[in-house]
C-alpha cells in the first residue's frame, strides 16, 4: 500500500519558494485549505476563523482566496481558503489558482507552511484522489474528514486512526457546521508543521517517474516535482500554458512527451489508474459500508424535486413565490420607511431657511437616500430566498434540471449556477464563472449574465409596477397582477439571453458542447445563522452603496438641476406673472420649472431628448438613465431629485410614486408616464448594461477591454429598441 518516498536529494524544488525558518518565525504560519467542491471548505474556514464568508450548499461558491487568523491556536496561524478543485490537473482558472498558491507562484501569498485538506466522509474514494496529489507537494498536511454525521446517516463507518497511519498525516473527523467539533484540528495543524511532510506518495509508473525526474533536472525555471507531473501529463492544460509563459522549454517538453509515447505511456490514463489503485489500497478496511445502500430522505426528495416534469413545475412555482413575496411581505415595511423619511424631510425643511442649503438637504440627501432605502425590504427578501435555496441544496438541483435546456444554447448545467446568482448581483456571478472549465462556455456565460435582472433593478420594477400597474388579483386573491408583471420583467432578460447565447456559440465561440459534472449535495435544513449572515451582509452592502455611490450621484444631479439660478430667469417669470395675474402658488410652480429648464441638467437633457423621445421619454427621464450608470438603483433617487425640484410645494412631501405619476411634458402638459412608458422603462433596465462595476469585472475576467465595450454597446442597443417596441405596442393597443 505504501508508496515510495523520493529521497530529498532527488526532489526538484525551487529554493526561492521554500520558507526560511527565520522568516516563518517572524510571521504567522500560513495554512492552505484545499478540497473538492461542496466538501464544506468555507464552513470550516468560518468555524476556524470566525469570518463570515459566504457559505452555500452547492459546488463552486469560493472563486477567490480568503485569509483569516485561526482563533484559539497556540501558535499564530492564518488560514487561506482556496477554490474547490477535484484535481491539481487544472482545467479552469480557479483550479490553477490552487496550484499557484501551493507552489508559491503568487506574489500576494508566501508558499503555505502546511495544507489542511478537507474531504467528504461519505465519498472518500473520490476525495482522496486530490489528497494523493497534495501529498506530492512536499508540505506538512492534515486531513479533515468532514460531514462524518452524513456518512454515519448512510451507514458508513470510518476508522480515522487507521486512515491516518496509511496517509502518514493526521486524519481528524469533524462536522464543520458545528464549530466545537473542529478544535482538534488546531492542535493537529501545529503538530503537523513541526513533524514535516508525509513520507507516503503514490507510486506512478516507473517510466513516467523517471521522465519527471529528468525533466526537473534539465528545467531552467525551478519546477517542483508536482508541477513537472502536471506539465508533462496534462496536454494543453493550464500548467503547460503557464510553464511556457514563464520561459519553459517547449522543445524539452516535446521530447519528454515523445519518449513517454515511445514507451507506451498514456500519461493521463495511467496516472488516474495509479492514483485510484492507491486510493483503493488506502481505504481497504478503513471504510465499512452497509450490505445494502440506505435510502436517505435526500434520495426520496430527489425523486420528486428532480422529476423530469414535476421538478420543472416545482422550480417555476418556487420562482413565482419568490417574486410574489417581494410585494406581499415587504409592503408594510416600505410604507414605514417612506413615511419616516417624508416626516424627516418636513422637519428639516422647517428648521432651515429657504434656498440652496434647504434644497440640498431635503431633496438631495434625505430624499435621495430615503428613495433608495425604501427598497431595502425587497432586497433582504430576495437575498434571504436565494440563501435558503443555496443552503438547503436545491440550487444544485436547479442546475442539474436545467442542463438539458442549457445544452440547447451550447452551454452546460454548470453555467446555470452563475446565471441564477446573477439575479442577486452580476459581479460575484461573473467571478463565479471561473469554476467553468471550458473557456468558450465561460465567456458566453459572462456575456449573458448581465441580462439576468440583478437586485439593483428591483427598485425600478417595484416603483413603476406599484405606480402604473393595476393592483388586480386572480384565483381568489392568491395571484396578483403585480407579481405576474414582476416575474415577466425577470423573464425578459432570460428570453433575450437565449438567442444571444446561441448566436455566440455558433459564431465567435463555436466549438464542441462542453461536458458537465456536478455533485448533488445532501439536502440540509437551512441554518438560521448562515441565512442571517448572508441576508445581513447583502443588506449592509446595499445600504453602503446607498450611502456612498448613490448619495454622491444624487448630490451631483441635484447640483446640475439647481444651478445656475440666475436673476434673469426670475425676472422673466415675475414679468409674466404680473401680466397674467398669477397667484403665489402658480408663480412658485412656474419659477421652479423655469429654473429647472435653465439649469445645467436641463440643458443636457434637452440635448439628448431627440434620442429618447421616440420611446416616449422626456429629457428628465433620459438624464435619470444616464445618471444611473454607476449603479442602476440610483435611477430611483435621481428621478426623485429631478421631479422634486420641479414640483409644487404640496407635492414635495409626497412619495416619489406620486411625483412621477404627476409628471407632465413641458410642451403639451400631457402625462410623461403612462403604462406603456412605464413598461418601456422597466424593459430598458431589464436589458441594458447593468452598471460600471459589472463592466469592470467583465474586463478583468476576460483580460480584455473589448468584451466590456461590446457588452455595453450591444446591451444598450438591444435595450433601446426593445423599449421603443414595448412603448409603441402599448400605445397601439390603447393601454
Amino acid at each position: 500500500m505504501r508508496g515510495h518516498e523520493t529521497p530529498p536529494s532527488k526532489k526538484t524544488r525551487d529554493p526561492g519558494l521554500q520558507s526560511d525558518p527565520s522568516t516563518v518565525a517572524k510571521r504567522n504560519l500560513l495554512i492552505a485549505l484545499i478540497g473538492n467542491p461542496n466538501t464544506g471548505k468555507t464552513s470550516l474556514f468560518n468555524a476556524l476563523t470566525g469570518y463570515r464568508r459566504h457559505v452555500a450548499n452547492y459546488p463552486g461558491v469560493t472563486v477567490e482566496t480568503a485569509r483569516g487568523p485561526v482563533r484559539g491556536a497556540a501558535r499564530a496561524m492564518d488560514l487561506l481558503d482556496l477554490p474547490g478543485t477535484y484535481s491539481l490537473a487544472a482545467m479552469s482558472p480557479d483550479e490553477m489558482l490552487v496550484n499557484n498558491v501551493t507552489c508559491g507562484r503568487l506574489e500576494a501569498h508566501a508558499r503555505p507552511d502546511a495544507i489542511l485538506a478537507i474531504v467528504d466522509a461519505s465519498n472518500l474514494q473520490r476525495n482522496l484522489y486530490l489528497v494523493s496529489q497534495l501529498l506530492e507537494l512536499d508540505l506538512p498536511m492534515v486531513v479533515a474528514v468532514n460531514m462524518i454525521d452524513v456518512a454515519r446517516g448512510r451507514g458508513i463507518e470510518i476508522d480515522c486512526e487507521l486512515l491516518s497511519q496509511r496517509l502518514g498525516v493526521p486524519a481528524v473527523p469533524i462536522i464543520a457546521t458545528q464549530p466545537n467539533s473542529v478544535a482538534p484540528l488546531r492542535d493537529a495543524l501545529e503538530r503537523a508543521v513541526d513533524k514535516g511532510p508525509s513520507a507516503v506518495s503514490v507510486e506512478l509508473p516507473k517510466a513516467l517517474s523517471d521522465e519527471v525526474a529528468a525533466f526537473c533536472a534539465q528545467d531552467r525555471i525551478g519546477l517542483q516535482r508536482a508541477e513537472a507531473i502536471r506539465v508533462l501529463v496534462d496536454r494543453d492544460g493550464y500548467a503547460e500554458k503557464q510553464y511556457l509563459a514563464r520561459g519553459g522549454s517547449e522543445e524539452a517538453l516535446r521530447q519528454a512527451r515523445t519518449r513517454l509515447g515511445s514507451a507506451g505511456i498514456d500519461g493521463p490514463k495511467l496516472e488516474v489508474q495509479a492514483r485510484y489503485r492507491w486510493v483503493g489500497s488506502v481505504l481497504d478496511t478503513v471504510v465499512t459500508r452497509p450490505d445494502k445502500p440506505i435510502i436517505t430522505w435526500s434520495d426520496r426528495l430527489d425523486r420528486v424535486l428532480t422529476h423530469k416534469i414535476g421538478g420543472g413545475i416545482i422550480l417555476l412555482a418556487v420562482l413565482f413565490i419568490l417574486f410574489q413575496s417581494i410585494f406581499a411581505w415587504a409592503g408594510p415595511l416600505m410604507d414605514t420607511i417612506d413615511w419616516a423619511f417624508g416626516a424627516l424631510s418636513e422637519v428639516v425643511a422647517g428648521l432651515l431657511p429657504e434656498g440652496a442649503l434647504q434644497s440640498v438637504v431635503t431633496d438631495g440627501i434625505i430624499g435621495g437616500v430615503g428613495g433608495v432605502l425604501v427598497f431595502l425590504p425587497q432586497i433582504l427578501i430576495l437575498f434571504a430566498f436565494i440563501a435558503i435555496l443555496e443552503d438547503c441544496g436545491y440550487m444544485a438541483r436547479a442546475a442539474y434540471m436545467n442542463d438539458r435546456l442549457m445544452r440547447s444554447l451550447g452551454l452546460s448545467g454548470r453555467a446555470f449556477i452563475p446565471l441564477l446568482s446573477s439575479f442577486a448581483c452580476a459581479v460575484p456571478a461573473i467571478m463565479g464563472t471561473r469554476a467553468i472549465p471550458d473557456r468558450r462556455e465561460r465567456f458566453v456565460t459572462i456575456l449573458i449574465a448581465p441580462f439576468m435582472s440583478c437586485s439593483a433593478r428591483l427598485p425600478i420594477y417595484v416603483l413603476f409596477i406599484a405606480a402604473f400597474v393595476p393592483a388586480k388579483t386572480y384565483l381568489g386573491g392568491w395571484v396578483g397582477l403585480h407579481g405576474l408583471v414582476m416575474l415577466a420583467m425577470y423573464l425578459v432578460g432570460v428570453i433575450v439571453a437565449v438567442p444571444i447565447a446561441w448566436l455566440l456559440k455558433k459564431t465567435v465561440f463555436a466549438g464542441p458542447p462542453p461536458g458537465f459534472m456536478l455533485e448533488l449535495p445532501t439536502y440540509k435544513l437551512p441554518r438560521p445563522r448562515a441565512l442571517w449572515q448572508r441576508t445581513y451582509l447583502a443588506g449592509k452592502e446595499f445600504v453602503l452603496r446607498a450611502g456612498t455611490i448613490i448619495l454622491v450621484v444624487n448630490l451631483a444631479v441635484w447640483a446640475l438641476g439647481y444651478f445656475p439660478r440666475g436673476t434673469a430667469t426670475r425676472a422673466a417669470v415675475e414679468q409674466q406673472a404680473a401680466a397674467e395675474g398669477w397667484d403665489e402658488a402658480a408663480f412658485e410652480s412656474e419659477l421652479a420649472g423655469a429654473y429647472l429648464r435653465d439649469s445645467y441638467l436641463g440643458r443636457m437633457g434637452r440635448a439628448i431628448e431627440p434620442v429618447v423621445e421616440p420611446i416616449g421619454w422626456d429629457w428628465r427621464v433620459g438624464m435619470a438613465v444616464i445618471a444611473s450608470f454607476p449603479a442602476r438603483e440610483v435611477v430611483v433617487a435621481t428621478l426623485g431629485t429631478i421631479y422634486s425640484l420641479g414640483a409644487e410645494e404640496g407635492e414635495e412631501s409626497e412619495s416619489l410614486r406620486s411625483a412621477i405619476k404627476g409628471a407632465k411634458w413641458d410642451n403639451s402638459g400631457t402625462p410623461v408616464f403612462t403604462l406603456p412608458v412605464a413598461l418601456s422603462m422597466m424593459v430598458f433596465f431589464a436589458l441594458c448594461a447593468q452598471c460600471s462595476a459589472t463592466l469592470v469585472v467583465i474586463g478583468r475576467e476576460t483580460h480584455s477591454w473589448i468584451w466590456p465595450v461590446l457588452s455595453f454597446v450591444g446591451m444598450t442597443t438591444i435595450a433601446y429598441f426593445a423599449a421603443w417596441g414595448v412603448s409603441a405596442a402599448g400605445q397601439a393597443l390603447g393601454w
